[in-house]
């Protein structure tokens, strides 16, 4: 089931043209907001908006692949379906280099348009399915003691019971006490499961 976070945000200073695609999308059962330049987005912007932007190339300030290079650079990886009415070959480059979903040269057709948000909003769903298993992953981590941290993070350099032991001067057989107790709380079903969440978790870290 789609969730219902998803978002289409229609960035244009035509305001004929924006009204036009925000109609269409919401007679297709799409929720819709509209802005009328990248200002305006970016002051309004809030961290839990997902889905994905609809922008024209050219807005009074800020060019739509500007805006999709301003979020990239502060790690957000909202999609981007970029519309222009003066397509080149420059332009398109450069939106696809940003990661941009597509391209679409006005007049573009609404079959066009829903096929691109379409990809956009899977895209977005695989992101948000990602984000939510490693908050998920973080929570089980806080759950752990300092110890069991320890143990985790040497177990994620690929250490056995006796080198870990050695390591934190405490005994083998204390390291595996150590690991039943990380399974339990991490739930994992194996000694594999736990270095794979380890690395996992080491990995996330760096």
């Amino acid at each position: 089931m789609r969730s219902d976070r998803l978002t289409v945000f229609v960035i244009d200073d035509d305001a004929a043209v924006r009204d036009s695609i925000a109609l269409m999308l919401g007679l297709e059962g799409y929720r819709t907001t509209v802005f009328a330049d990248a200002e305006s987005f970016l002051a309004a912007w809030r961290e839990d908006w997902a889905g994905c932007v609809v922008a024209d190339v050219k807005l009074p300030g800020r060019s739509g692949v500007e805006l999709q290079d301003t979020l990239r650079e502060h790690g957000v990886e909202l999609p981007f379906v970029i519309i222009t009415a003066h397509g080149d070959v420059a332009t398109a480059r450069a939106a696809f280099r940003s990661q941009a979903v597509d391209f679409l040269e006005k007049p573009f057709n609404n079959a066009q348009l829903r096929d691109a948000i379409e990809t956009a909003f899977s895209l977005e769903e695989t992101r948000m399915r990602h984000d939510q298993n490693r908050r998920s992953d973080a929570d089980k981590l806080g759950r752990l003691t300092a110890r069991e941290r320890e143990v985790l993070d040497k177990a994620a350099q690929g250490l056995h019971a006796k080198e870990i032991a050695a390591a934190l001067g405490i005994s083998p057989r204390t390291v595996e006490v150590h690991k039943n107790r990380i399974m339990e709380k991490l739930g994992v079903r194996n000694v594999a499961e736990l270095v794979r969440f380890a690395m996992s978790a080491h990995k996330a870290r760096d």
